[in-house]
């Protein structure tokens, strides 16, 4: 990580301080969609960083580095975990909420047609499956939670 990536996380320490305290954050960065893209989580018990990882692809989508941050962190995480997982995106916490089970169910089809980056919600539906004591959660992006900004500028460290 760049000495300029190193800042703008202490940076975010300094500023922010909202927010759980203890978890594991998410979040996807893309610029441009499709473009480059990074992603990262941070995993933290009592404001303390226990974990956190983050890397780049160089032509992806946001949901695609969303998803793989949400991944990524599953697999760090032991599979008799109580913690909260914590993303930004909507759209990722209620496909593995929501609508994950009965795409299964139905031989992995919707209604609507195919289902985007099928792959990688399959690989995040087992890994909360192998977890069933974890939680995921949407959290509001950009409104100063603490560690959902320290896992925003992990993911964007990579496209500055």
């Amino acid at each position: 990580m760049s000495s300029a990536s190193t800042r703008r996380l202490e940076e975010v320490l300094a500023r922010h301080h909202a927010g759980p305290m203890t978890g594991v954050f998410t979040d996807g960065s893309c610029e441009g969609n499709p473009g480059p893209g990074g992603w990262g989580f941070v995993w933290v018990e009592q404001n303390r960083i226990i974990q956190q990882d983050s890397g780049f692809a160089p032509a992806t989508t946001n949901n695609r580095m969303e998803l793989t941050a949400l991944i990524e962190a599953c697999r760090a995480l032991p599979e008799n975990t109580a913690l909260s997982v914590y993303s930004d995106s909507r759209l990722c916490v209620d496909t593995i909420n929501q609508w994950a089970a009965g795409w299964e169910r139905r031989g992995w089809k919707r209604k609507g047609g195919p289902i985007a980056n099928l792959e990688l919600v399959q690989q995040l539906w087992a890994l909360t499956r192998a977890r069933p004591r974890m939680k995921l959660q949407w959290i509001r992006a950009h409104d100063g939670a603490r560690w959902n900004e320290y896992a925003d500028a992990l993911a964007s460290s990579h496209l500055r």
